[in-house]
C-alpha cells in the first residue's frame, strides 16, 4: 500500500538514502516474491524429507543479516527508516559499506514485514537470489537503481 501523504511516519535521522516511493514499492514486491519462493522450497523439502542444505534467498532480521554480511554473503539490504532506537541498526550501513554490499532505506517496518509474509514488523532484510532464480534479472536491475541512488556506494 502507498503511504498516505498526511500519515506521519517516524523517520530515523540516519535513514539516508531513503528509497523513493516507486523504487520502494518495486523492492517490496521483489521481497514478497522471494518470500513466496522460499516458502515453496520449505514445503517441498518437508515433502521430500531430506536434510539437504537449503539456500535462503531472503534473510530477515538484524541478527541474520549481520551474520550473513560478516560471512561474506553478497546481496541487497533493505533497512527500514522508522526504527527506534536507532542503535539497533546503526552499525549496519557501515558494515555494508565496508563489505561493499548495496543498501537502501525504506519507509516502514510494517510494510517490510507484510512484504516478507509475516505478521511482525521487520527491521531489515537481505535479498540474495541465486543466478538460476527466475527473479535474478529483476534483482540486478533493482541493485543498479539502488547503487545509483546511494551516494555512499559510489567508488
Amino acid at each position: 500500500k502507498k503511504l498516505m501523504e498526511n500519515e506521519r511516519v517516524f523517520r530515523s535521522p540516519i535513514a539516508e538514502p531513503m528509497a523513493e516511493e516507486k523504487l520502494s514499492s518495486k523492492l517490496l514486491k521483489l521481497v514478497t516474491k522471494l518470500s513466496k519462493a522460499d516458502q515453496k522450497r520449505i514445503d517441498e523439502a518437508k515433502e521430500a524429507i531430506t536434510k539437504s542444505k537449503r539456500v535462503k534467498e531472503l534473510l530477515r532480521g538484524v541478527k541474520e543479516v549481520v551474520k550473513a554480511v560478516r560471512k561474506g554473503k553478497k546481496g541487497l539490504i533493505l533497512i527500514t527508516g522508522d526504527i527506534s532506537p536507532i542503535d539497533v541498526i546503526a552499525h549496519l550501513p557501515i558494515l555494508c559499506e565496508n563489505k561493499e554490499v548495496p543498501y537502501i532505506y525504506i519507509p516502514s517496518r510494517d510494510m517490510l514485514g507484510k512484504a516478507c509474509l509475516t505478521n511482525r514488523p521487520t527491521s531489515c532484510v537481505l535479498l540474495a537470489p541465486e543466478e538460476s532464480s527466475s527473479y535474478f534479472s529483476k534483482y540486478r536491475k533493482l541493485v543498479k537503481k539502488v547503487q545509483k541512488a546511494n551516494p555512499y556506494l559510489q567508488s
